[in-house]
């Protein structure tokens, strides 16, 4: 079964990451909701507060498939600031493992390096971030084992990119039968 690390930080964006861990528990991946803040519940951008799977401290990332990254603005600052996590996020992206962001977060793969010469979206404002990247402005990207996200309002595409990406294009598009959304097709 395919696992999963979704990180919150203080001012997540709520719809961004629960959508992913939704569509991923949907789809029977095993999904961590782990707080980087060492606290058992975290407040999003919204003042949503949910309680956390897991506490950083207490993860083991070679259990993880994919570790994902979701934005808001100051959850993003502060996950980009949680040491631990960027060591692990470097691991994953060196070894050819699965990597996420969506709407901010991607730059914080930008400014890792993590996006040079690589296909890429994210939030409109933070385009500028995608150092090195080929800025599509698509609602989601994957390019080699990075996921990329636009925004609160392209989640259940980036989730659903996830779900094809770890299980199949097929379960995938079943999935998105299932939850009544209609995919945009890819050119």
């Amino acid at each position: 079964m395919a696992q999963v690390g979704v990180f919150f930080a203080e001012g997540y964006e709520e719809i961004e990451a629960l959508t992913v861990v939704d569509l991923c528990r949907r789809a029977g991946i095993k999904t961590t909701m782990v707080s980087v803040e060492e606290t058992e519940y975290v407040s999003g951008s919204h003042g949503i507060m949910v309680r956390m799977d897991a506490l950083l401290s207490q993860v083991d990332f070679d259990g993880f498939d994919m570790l994902i990254l979701p934005g808001g603005k100051k959850g993003t600052e502060r996950l980009e600031a949680c040491r631990p996590l960027m060591e692990q996020l470097d691991r994953f992206y060196s070894r050819g493992s699965w990597i996420a962001a969506i709407c901010a977060a991607p730059s914080i793969l930008g400014h890792r390096g993590m996006l040079r010469g690589r296909r890429a979206t994210s939030y409109p404002s933070f385009t500028s971030h995608l150092e090195g990247a080929q800025v599509t402005g698509r609602p989601a990207e994957a390019d080699g084992h990075v996921i990329t996200g636009r925004g609160m309002g392209c989640a259940i595409d980036f989730g659903l990119k996830i779900v094809e990406k770890l299980l199949s294009k097929e379960q995938a598009e079943e999935l998105a039968r299932q939850i009544v959304y209609e995919r945009q097709m890819e050119e």
